[in-house]
């Protein structure tokens, strides 16, 4: 299966590991490997499918600008414990609310190609404005400090 415009299909293996916290044997979820679905299928791996959004590139664009871009993967937990991956997002926004959800999410290092994809798949839609509440009072206040500027002038 070949990526799209917005579409990349990856295989996404997990592993469980066990660390000591303390006294105890703690056991997790880590990310084994992440390879393109044009590369063979790793053991135990899912096919999970990385899809941009037209909504969601101002989230993309943050990622993107961070010092460390990440993706996301949002794992479905069985009734034994184990988790499965079921999705592959660009966006902080879908984890975090995952995560509120109690929902696991695994984090790992954007790849450069991803992240050329992604800008790509922004330039062709074009940038959107962030509208963030804090943004919006910023530029408000701006609006407010042009209009009296102008008056002072016209007076």
């Amino acid at each position: 299966m070949q990526h799209s415009q917005s579409l990349w299909p990856m295989y996404v293996s997990l592993k469980k590991v066990e660390k000591q916290v303390g006294r105890w044997l703690a056991e997790s979820w880590e990310l084994d490997q992440v390879v393109p679905a044009t590369e063979p299928a790793p053991e135990n791996a899912k096919l999970v499918v990385l899809e941009l959004f037209l909504d969601q590139r101002a989230s993309y664009r943050l990622n993107l600008d961070m010092d460390n871009p990440m993706l996301y993967v949002v794992c479905d937990e069985q009734e034994d414990g184990t988790w499965v991956p079921s999705l592959l997002s660009a966006d902080q926004n879908v984890a975090a609310g995952c995560l509120e959800g109690d929902t696991p999410v695994l984090n790992m290092a954007m790849p450069e190609a991803i992240a050329c994809w992604i800008e790509s798949f922004i330039t062709q839609y074009g940038e959107v404005e962030i509208c963030a509440h804090r943004r919006k009072h910023v530029n408000r206040r701006k609006e407010v400090a042009e209009e009296q500027h102008r008056g002072r002038n016209h007076s």
